[in-house]
Formats: C-alpha cells, sequence, structure tokens
C-alpha cells in the first residue's frame, strides 16, 4: 500500500529532463530536451488509468514519473536491475551488454523513453492513429480475456513502431544507440540510499517507466560437455548422501529404489536450508533485500535447468511440480486448443501412467482417439508399428525416453522426426533419464520435454516444462492466479509471457533451488561419468540375476538404464520385497503405475531393483544372494 511519505518524496521535474536529455540525444532520433510525457492510455477500468493519489488520467496531461503499481515510488537514481534480464533480452535492449548504454544510466532515469508513444499493460489491439482513440473511448469487446495477440500474449512483429507498441506493449525498439551515452552527463546517488524494486520482466507503465530487470545470476553452470572432471570414485560419491549411512533392521541402507526417487546428496540438503535460514521471501515483486536474493536464486535455477537440457532460451523452462503436472499442462493446454474429433495421439507400450491418462481424457473430451505403440518381446518399441500409426490425423506423440517400469531406452529422436514429418508435435518423458544420461533438447528436437527434480537427486514436488519457444506462445494458460498475469480488471486479464504466464500462484521457490543445486552436483561429478559407471553396474546385476534359477527378467531389451525388472518362481513380489527389506535392502514391488507394459509380458507385479550412481558392486551382491536363498526355498505348492 502506498504510504503519505512515499507519495511527497521529491521529484524534481528540471533534474528529470536534465536526465532525459543527456539520455535520448545520444540516441538516434532522440528527443529534444523539453518532452512531455507519454500519455497514459490504459483501458477505462484499469487500475492503471488511475494511478492511486494522482487523480483520473486526461488524454495530455503528464503522468507523474516512476509510478509503479501499487503506487510505490521508483527513485531517480542508479538502481540494480533487477532480476531477469537474462530471461527476456528484447524486452530491455539498453540493459545489455556491449550496446553502449550503461546500465547506471538506465537505472537513473525513472521517467519515459519518448519512442514508446505511450505504451502500457491492458492497451486494446488496435493500430497506428487508434492508439489514441482507444485513451478515451471504452473497450467494446465482449471477450472475458484479452491477449496481445493470436499467439496469447506474446508480441508479434509490426511494421509500424506505433502499431507494435499498440500490439506489443512489453517489447522496447531495439534499435541500438549510435553512440554510448556518458554516465558522468547524468547525476548519481548512491544506490543504497533508495529503495530496491523486483519485477516479473521488464514492463512498460502507463508513465511510459520501464521497470528494471537485472541481469543474469553469477556462478551459472558450464554448457553441456564442457569442463574436466575427476575420476569417478564411488565411495567419494557415497559420502556425500548422508542417507546411506542409515541403518534399517539392523543393516546398513541399500537404495536400489532410485527409479521411485533419488537421495539427495548434502550439497542440497545444505541448499534447501541456507535458502530458508537466509533468503526465503516471495519472488519477483517486492521492495525489499531477500525478494532479490529469492528471485536471483530460483531464477538461477531456471537457467541451470536450460543449461542442463541445452535449451536455447531460458524463457522455454517452465517450473511446475513434477512430471506429471508437466503432462497435464501440456494436454491441458496445448492439446485442450489443437486436439479435436477424429485426430489421433500415440503413446507407446511402455508408459507411465501419467502419459497414459491424460491424454486418455483429453481424447474422451474432445472426440480423439489413442493409439499405442506396440513392443517386442524385449521390452522395445517396432518402429515399423509406429510408421503404420502415424497419418494426417495425429496431433501429438508422447513417448518416455526410458521406461520406469523394464528400463529400456526408447529410440525418441527417431521418434520424433517421423512424428514432425506426419506434421505432430512430440512430447518426451525425461523422468527416468535425464539421472542416466546426457539429453539435448536441441539435439533430441522435440517440442516439449518433461522431467521431475526428485528424480534428478533434487528435492520432491519440482519438475520442468520445457517448451519450444513458438509452441509454448500459442499455448492459453492452464491456470490462473497471481505471478501469471501483467494487469487484470473485472472485464479483461492481460497475461505476461512465457514462462510466465504457467506458473499461477507462488512457485515451489525453495525446491527449485534445491534443483539447481542437485544440477550442480550431477554437472561436478559429469553425466557421461555417471552413465558409464551405472551401466556396468547393470549389465553386471542383469547377468547375476539371470543366473538365478527361477528368476525371469521383465525387460531385456539390448539398450537400457538402471532398471531391473524380475520375478521369481514360487515367491510372490511382495515376499521378494519383504525378504530383501529384511536385509536393508530397498526396491520397488508392484505395478509401478505402468501396468499396461507388465500385463504385456503377462504378470500384474515385478520386482524392481534399480540403480544410481551411488551403488555398489557389493551391494548388488547382497541383492543377488537374497533372491538366490529364497529361489533356493521355492514352493513348490
Amino acid at each position: 500500500m502506498t504510504t503519505s511519505s512515499q507519495l511527497e518524496a521529491p521529484i524534481d521535474p528540471a533534474l528529470l529532463a536534465r536526465m532525459a536529455s543527456a539520455m535520448f540525444a545520444a540516441l538516434p532520433g532522440g528527443a529534444t530536451p523539453g518532452v512531455q510525457a507519454p500519455v497514459n492510455i490504459a483501458p477505462p477500468g484499469s487500475p492503471l488509468a488511475s494511478p492511486a493519489g494522482f487523480g483520473p488520467s486526461v488524454p495530455g496531461t503528464p503522468v507523474p514519473q516512476g509510478l509503479v503499481p501499487g503506487a510505490n515510488l521508483l527513485p531517480a537514481s542508479p538502481t540494480p536491475l533487477a532480476s531477469l534480464a537474462h530471461r527476456a533480452p528484447a524486452l530491455l535492449p539498453h540493459a545489455q551488454a556491449g550496446n553502449g548504454v550503461p546500465d547506471t544510466v538506465l537505472g537513473a532515469l525513472p521517467a519515459y523513453e519518448p519512442r514508446l508513444g505511450g505504451a502500457v499493460l491492458g492497451v486494446p489491439e488496435v493500430q497506428g492513429a487508434g492508439l489514441q482513440q482507444a485513451a478515451t473511448q471504452p473497450a467494446t469487446d465482449d471477450a472475458a480475456f484479452y491477449f496481445l495477440n493470436q499467439g496469447h500474449g506474446q508480441p508479434v512483429p509490426a511494421a509500424d513502431p506505433l502499431e507494435a507498441l499498440a500490439r506489443a506493449p512489453f517489447a522496447l525498439p531495439a534499435t541500438p544507440p549510435a553512440s554510448p551515452v556518458n554516465a558522468a552527463a547524468v547525476p548519481q546517488t548512491t544506490p543504497s540510499d533508495q529503495p530496491k524494486f523486483y519485477f516479473v520482466d521488464a514492463v512498460v507503465l502507463p508513465s511510459g517507466y520501464v521497470t528494471p530487470a537485472k541481469p543474469a545470476p553469477h556462478g551459472t553452470v558450464p554448457q553441456a560437455g564442457q569442463g574436466r572432471h575427476p575420476p569417478f570414485d564411488v565411495q567419494a560419491v557415497r559420502r556425500d548422501f548422508p542417507i546411506l549411512s542409515e541403518r534399517v533392521n539392523g543393516r546398513q541402507l541399500v537404495w536400489f529404489d532410485n527409479a521411485a526417487t533419488t537421495q539427495k546428496p548434502q550439497a542440497v540438503i545444505d541448499r534447501i536450508s541456507y535458502f530458508y535460514e537466509h533468503e526465503n521471501s516471495n519472488i519477483h515483486r517486492a521492495a525489499h533485500e531477500l525478494a532479490a536474493r529469492a528471485t536471483d536464486a530460483y531464477e538461477g535455477a531456471r537457467e541451470k535447468v536450460r543449461s542442463f537440457l541445452n535449451a536455447p532460451d531460458v524463457n522455454e523452462v517452465i517450473f511446475v511440480r513434477g512430471t506429471t503436472e508437466a503432462i497435464n499442462l501440456v494436454a491441458k493446454s496445448w492439446g485442450g486448443q489443437h486436439v479435436g474429433e477424429g485426430d489421433e495421439i500415440i503413446v507407446s507400450h511402455l508408459e507411465h501412467h501419467a502419459n497414459i491418462v491424460p491424454w486418455q481424457q483429453l481424447a474422451a473430451a474432445k472426440g480423439a482417439r489413442l493409439r499405442v505403440i506396440p513392443v517386442d518381446d524385449s521390452g522395445q518399441v517396432l518402429l515399423d508399428e509406429y510408421r503404420k500409426l502415424l497419418n494426417d490425423r495425429t496431433k501429438i506423440v508422447a513417448v518416455t525416453q526410458v521406461s520406469n517400469a523394464l528400463g529400456t531406452v526408447v529410440p525418441v529422436k527417431e521418434i520424433v522426426e517421423l512424428a514432425h514429418r506426419a506434421g505432430a508435435k512430440a512430447l518426451v518423458d525425461g523422468a527416468q533419464s535425464v539421472s542416466h544420461m546426457r539429453v539435448d533438447v536441441q539435439d533430441l528436437g522435440a517440442d516439449f520435454f518433461v522431467f521431475s527434480g526428485h528424480k534428478l537427486f533434487g528435492p520432491t514436488g519440482i519438475g520442468v516444462v520445457w517448451g519450444k519457444r513458438e509452441v509454448l506462445e500459442d499455448m492459453p494458460p492452464w491456470q490462473g492466479g497471481g505471478n501469471m498475469i501483467a494487469d487484470v480488471t473485472f472485464e479483461k486479464t492481460v497475461f505476461q509471457p512465457i514462462p510466465n504466464k504457467f506458473e499461477a500462484g507462488t512457485g515451489n521457490i525453495a525446491d527449485a533451488v534445491g534443483l539447481g543445486a542437485a544440477i550442480d552436483y550431477v554437472n561436478k561429478i559429469g553425466i557421461e561419468n555417471i552413465g558409464r559407471y551405472e551401466h556396468e553396474l547393470l549389465d553386471y546385476g542383469m547377468r547375476k540375476l539371470g543366473e538365478i534359477p527361477g528368476v525371469r527378467l521383465i525387460g531385456t531389451a539390448a539398450d537400457k538404464a538402471s532398471v531391473m525388472s524380475f520375478v521369481l518362481k514360487g515367491h510372490t513380489t511382495e515376499e521378494v520385497g519383504q525378504a530383501l527389506n529384511d536385509e536393508g535392502i530397498a526396491v520397488r514391488t508392484g505395478h509401478h503405475c505402468a501396468q499396461p507394459i507388465l500385463r504385456r509380458f503377462g504378470v500384474e507385479t515385478t520386482v524392481r531393483p534399480s540403480l544410481a550412481f551411488y551403488n555398489t558392486y557389493d551391494e548388488i551382491d547382497g541383492l543377488v544372494a537374497v533372491v538366490r536363498r529364497l529361489a533356493g526355498q521355492r514352493r513348490t505348492g
């Protein structure tokens, strides 16, 4: 809420004019001294149309400068650019390095940029001369929600700058200045003397003021494939995971339930604890230091995910609760808009229920059809049969990269290529792959890639949707609330650009930060080192289990990761799991939320030991010894 002291804060118009003149004189087509502030042209009814404490907006009347939604006054001094310039460089071109305009100069200008022509949030989509008309006439559009264009809240190019601003108020002209602005010509004050404000993105306010955006956080992870890693030492790795010292039934814990969830290194536990001890705050919009710390940590984690997946744009990374929510988001938002009666959706026989049920629901709601890629007796998909399923009615193909029930590594790159040839989109479920192999979304070529943080040695309750920018921009939000909006009236809502329009409400901030720490840890070890060691463990374990009389391995594809599903003749899977638990060995028994694929092999449940890079050959030997003992006690009834 605005305080009286904030409203009475002194703003010297002459000082502002001198500052603006110094800035714009050096820009191409720069303004002349004394130019007036742009008109507030927010649509009638918008909270931006009449800033608190300043009366109604009248066309042609200058608007007090630096007004922030909520009527906080921004300082007329250099301020640190608030978090997120790295996420939306096109939104604030003058804040980018190498364009000749120092950050301190930009931060010192609370006034406006005359070239913007008064672009504001929530202005109806008009062109050219119609812009001024929109300022004085009530909106007549009866639509419940207002999108900035057909792309659901995303700016589009336009030949006329005024038209472009009317259509895309988030974007600034990208023309760089001809020469650097002289920072010495702008009066400076100590940044710490002024409050700090943090916004989701650089946004043009009614006054014409551009909300600041901070640069990318320091310490981002190296690009995929960069850097050297020390030789893999499993005992050193194990010391990083405190839970591995836990004792169960008097025995040291053996964690073979990694396909369900992975354990967390001390670095992740410490990072989450540090967040709550030193950084805990809601993010993006606040005038205090902890909000800045929390925002930097949260957005820093987003950048780490981008780098880990080799995604081209950090804005394409959306935080969700996990893989299940990620697939539901795509099914409800993209599917709800693009799938219709008679259309077809393709999944594989290997899928987790989370990659079956949302598509079933969509098909039932739209009158579409779900089709299934079959698998061979080893558990590998049959690509020739998949080719037969593709046709001009196929809208999306959604497949796992690694089966959670069998461990099969699916040739997703070829599946994606074939889907695109048929004109379909492709989603890859990476929940079981990201902890075992290098993932490069640009190389895979899929339209969506999804995964869960807790399968990557991070915390539960955090996951990721990565999507191609053009696909995400075409999708409407699937939830509504705070954080994902730019402007709300009772008549219309303007949504933030990606990724924020898909992150309604207060997100799981601390666990996103924890996921970033988990990615740092994996990068330190090296995902190739991890994959190599795990593959050797898997080969050893599959061979040893296969030698036991009565054991039937379920899933024997040539290309596998982590999972060693089996059944033991004469014993239920629950009995095997209990016998292992008695020895402190944790495995999963049941259908693993993948009933269709288990039934393909004639079973309802399996015993599923699943590996991670902190497991050892000795641990596998211990598991094999218990199963071998049970095999010798096989009942004959």
